[in-house]
């Protein structure tokens, strides 16, 4: 059936992939446009709303269960419009279940924290060792190439679970965590759209991605409090599994397609940081700041990026800006010095990086003398 209709496509010079293309990125912005209004209604009707304590950035009681629409749209587009993806990768829908499922919890009944971790552990063990999304070289980082099976696995877990937890910490902000993944997905999107048709599920899952985050930026950058919602945990886990399963993805093309005459960018591995750059910084900073100050690194506070602009007394909105126009700077230093040796690559951008994380510590430091 879907043969015969790829050939009437093809046939009317229409191409099956912009089909797919387009629809999925349509249905995945209506389903969570017009899914949020519901979701924040039964919010407020059952009080199922994110309550301010001492890290939050807001004031008022706000529904967090956002992270719903985007899992209802991510999950029905997909599935039709990526398909492939699913053969390819037999877990990938398992795991987003289960992420769903844990994440609806956490928002909540507030789950403890190791039972999310078990709950991250196990789903980057399907994408791994299930779904052999791994990374197998380094590409000369650290004059390392090729990774031993087992070290990859472990190097590939740890990844996973990171970035899922990374990504949850830049939620802190309005409009920050959608933002980063509309800027990010299209980033990735575009490289696999550069880098052969055999990435078209990917675009495609780029598309849904960026789309939904649209849809969802809509009623979070709302400054009406009956349309204001948060993704939660259930939103930033799912976005963040996904946008290290993307990256991953990205390095492994070059990996998979060496031997073969095609574009090799020995530079792979950085790249992937520098677009993912915000989370890994972010997260770092905090744990160097807490090591300072001598406390655990597990301890909450308001070490993050996003806090320290709103010190300095920057709306949430304008501090948004300033993060992903910072990102979007290192981002362009990337590419332009992409064919850099890898090692020296990678001490730039995280130079970069962290410059970007402490400047706003400096100016509030310059602000109060």
């Amino acid at each position: 059936m879907t043969n015969n209709f790829e050939t009437f496509l093809e046939s009317t010079g229409i191409s099956f992939f912009y089909f797919k293309l387009l629809l999925g990125f349509v249905f995945s912005f209506l389903i969570t446009y017009f899914a949020i209004p519901t979701i924040i209604k039964i919010s407020r009707r059952k009080n199922l709303m994110d309550e301010p304590g001492a890290r939050s950035s807001h004031l008022r009681k706000i529904p967090n269960l956002g992270g719903i629409a985007i899992f209802f749209s991510l999950g029905v587009c997909a599935p039709i419009f990526a398909y492939e993806l699913f053969d390819r990768y037999k877990f990938l829908f398992a795991s987003f279940i289960i992420l769903f499922f844990v994440g609806v919890m956490d928002d909540i009944m507030v789950l403890r924290a190791y039972k999310k971790l078990l709950a991250q552990i196990l789903v980057s063990a399907l994408m791994v060792i299930g779904s052999d999304v791994r990374i197998r070289s380094l590409f000369g980082v650290f004059g390392i190439y090729e990774i031993n099976y087992y070290v990859s696995v472990a190097f590939s877990l740890l990844t996973f679970i990171i970035l899922i937890n990374a990504f949850n910490l830049i939620d802190g902000i309005d409009g920050l965590a959608g933002s980063y993944t509309i800027i990010t997905s299209a980033l990735f999107g575009v490289s696999f759209f550069r880098l052969g048709s055999h990435n078209d599920p990917l675009v495609i899952l780029c598309g849904i991605l960026i789309a939904a985050s649209l849809g969802f930026l809509f009623y979070n950058l709302s400054n009406k409090r009956s349309t204001k919602i948060f993704m939660g945990d259930t939103g930033s886990m799912i976005l963040g599994f996904l946008l290290s399963f993307t990256g991953i993805s990205f390095i492994e093309i070059f990996i998979a397609k060496r031997d073969e005459v095609f574009y090799h960018l020995q530079s792979a591995p950085v790249i992937a940081v520098a677009i993912l750059i915000l989370p890994i910084i972010d997260t770092l900073t905090v744990i160097i700041t807490r090591i300072y100050h001598k406390k655990s690194v597990l301890s909450p506070d308001k070490n993050h990026i996003h806090h320290k602009l709103l010190n300095l007394g920057l709306t949430h909105r304008r501090s948004t800006v300033y993060i992903i126009s910072y990102y979007l700077l290192i981002i362009i230093v990337a590419y332009f010095f992409r064919h850099l040796n890898v090692n020296w690559l990678l001490v730039l951008i995280m130079a970069l990086g962290f410059l970007g994380a402490y400047l706003p510590i400096f100016l509030l430091r310059f602000k109060k003398d």
